[in-house]
């Protein structure tokens, strides 16, 4: 197998990729005054169009006077990064209760040309000084049905994988022909490398969205967590991410939606429209943490389930041991009770326990008996209702297995922290640099505020609270547009192009070290000279 150097230079060096030699790479002269893309993102159940502009601080003039008005007023030199357009759609997957990729196909097929048409009007205006910047490259868009000229994008980019791979090809197809027809540049990015680098995007915007949040340098670490992936990665570079840890079962956002739909009462799973159980699941369990707003956080703290034994309570360590709760039941933590207790350290993680317990749970093998205070031992062939739960056992259960799956996820961002410390470690070897200072939480796990919590708490307690954490604006850590233009930029500006012959893929590493080379070492890469 190829050593990473080696992998690298066959890509800068191969005569099968070739040195673009195209007429527009003007932009990135010593005169280029920034980047437009138009990106597309359709590798799962949300059809979504972005509209991005990078740029230096002089003037320019957005698709609202207004909004460039107040910009002016406010700061003198314009936004690193405007965002003109973001939007999505997402597949109705209720009655599936579930992602189902022919109703995600068929929704990108109804909604993706559409996306891209409304996009294209708040493409930014053309002026004097822009024409003259990109040697006149401008589209005449109808807009409130008179045409207006505005730039035309200088690249296109789109997610090439990893995901279903008929909803990816619906993307990468109508991205293809908007390349071919503007005569511009194509960009398939990896969907995990977009989320990975969401801080790095959201740093850049001046504006509400950006919340304070730094821009993450190279080297970190990137907790990818989602429906379809968890991931734990060294992120040192652009294109160079080793996993350290990762599923060896479901991916942590399919197992809370999982557990959602045992957990909570039928009535609020059938009035949801959105199918996204996993955040039903959290406003369930902490009703008043006011998910998704800027207002105060919730006092998690104030959190403390009741136990069996009130002793072991108090020497109980974060996935350490199972906490029995009144109710008669415990979450043991994941690869704690294994045979000879080999897999307690080992970098892997692993849900479907977690799954599985719930179900028992609900059950109700053992349940609470409010009327005699006792725990009662259901009949196996006659199960209790989820209904006939008492309300206060039930939100019990969802908070205790969103606690120990979040104290699972720490854990192993312990143990990988601790062991790059180590004097042994290759990223240790250079003692300026500080193998990780930063972990990016990303992927729409993320947006759940108590994951955050649980993080903060475990760093604090092993000694490491000076790292620092960053979880992107809930609206930028599920599926979206906005980061796979993010992607595009920084990989266009590191020389990177894809040929019009690429294809989809349904799996895609970020590891270099991995039987695909990570990701450059899939084929169809164009390099600049």
């Amino acid at each position: 197998m190829l050593s990473r150097s080696s992998l690298l230079n066959s890509l800068h060096n191969s005569s099968s990729r070739p040195v673009s030699k195209r007429p527009y790479l003007y932009l990135l002269s010593a005169q280029c005054r920034g980047l437009l893309t138009l990106a597309i993102e359709s590798s799962c159940d949300d059809t979504a169009v972005a509209i991005l502009e990078k740029h230096d601080n002089q003037s320019i003039k957005t698709h609202q006077d207004s909004l460039s008005e107040t910009l002016k007023k406010e700061n003198a030199a314009t936004p690193r990064v405007i965002l003109h357009f973001n939007e999505k759609i997402t597949s109705d997957n209720v009655v599936f209760r579930g992602i189902h990729p022919i109703a995600s196909l068929e929704s990108h097929q109804k909604h993706l040309a559409e996306l891209v048409k409304r996009a294209l009007k708040y493409l930014p205006e053309a002026d004097e000084a822009a024409d003259s910047a990109h040697g006149g490259r401008t589209l005449d868009v109808v807009v409130d049905g008179a045409s207006r000229r505005k730039k035309m994008p200088d690249f296109v980019t789109v997610t090439r994988g990893p995901g279903m791979r008929s909803s990816l090809a619906v993307g990468l197809n109508t991205a293809k022909g908007l390349a071919v027809a503007w005569q511009v540049p194509l960009l398939g990015v990896h969907h995990m490398q977009a989320h990975a680098l969401t801080p790095r995007f959201v740093s850049t915007l001046e504006d509400i969205d950006n919340q304070g949040i730094g821009k993450p340098e190279f080297p970190f670490l990137s907790l990818l967590v989602s429906g379809g992936h968890t991931l734990l990665l060294h992120s040192k570079g652009l294109t160079d991410h080793e996993i350290l840890v990762e599923t060896s079962d479901v991916a942590i956002g399919d197992a809370l939606d999982k557990m959602a739909r045992a957990i909570l009462p039928t009535k609020i799973v059938e009035e949801d429209q959105s199918a996204m159980y996993g955040a039903l699941l959290e406003n369930y369990a902490f009703p008043t943490s006011r998910i998704g707003s800027s207002d105060e956080p919730y006092d998690y703290d104030s959190y403390i389930a009741e136990v069996k034994d009130p002793v072991n309570l108090l020497k109980r360590r974060p996935n350490s041991r199972p906490l029995l709760t009144k109710y008669g039941w415990a979450y043991t933590p994941p690869l704690m009770e294994t045979r000879g207790g080999r897999k307690k350290s080992s970098m892997e993680y692993c849900f479907t326990g977690l799954v599985s317990a719930t179900a028992r749970f609900t059950e109700s093998r053992y349940h609470f008996d409010p009327a005699t205070d006792e725990i009662v031992k259901g009949d196996p062939r006659n199960p209790m209702s989820l209904e006939e739960f008492p309300e206060d056992e039930r939100r019990t259960m969802a908070r205790e297995v969103m606690r120990v799956s979040f104290e699972h996820l720490a854990s192993r961002i312990v143990m990988a922290i601790t062991a790059l410390l180590e004097p042994s470690s290759p990223s240790s070897e250079d003692g300026d640099k500080h193998p990780c200072k930063t972990i990016v939480v990303a992927g729409g796990v993320a947006s759940n505020k108590y994951l955050g919590h649980v993080l903060a708490k475990a760093l604090q307690e092993k000694g490491l609270g000076d790292i620092e954490v960053l979880f992107p604006p809930p609206k930028y850590c599920t599926d979206n547009a906005a980061m796979i233009a993010w992607a595009g930029m920084e990989m266009f500006e590191e020389g990177w192009e894809s040929g019009l012959g690429v294809d989809a893929l349904r799996k895609w590493s970020m590891d270099s070290r991995g039987g695909d080379g990570g990701i450059i070492g899939v084929t169809g890469w164009v390099r600049r000279a």
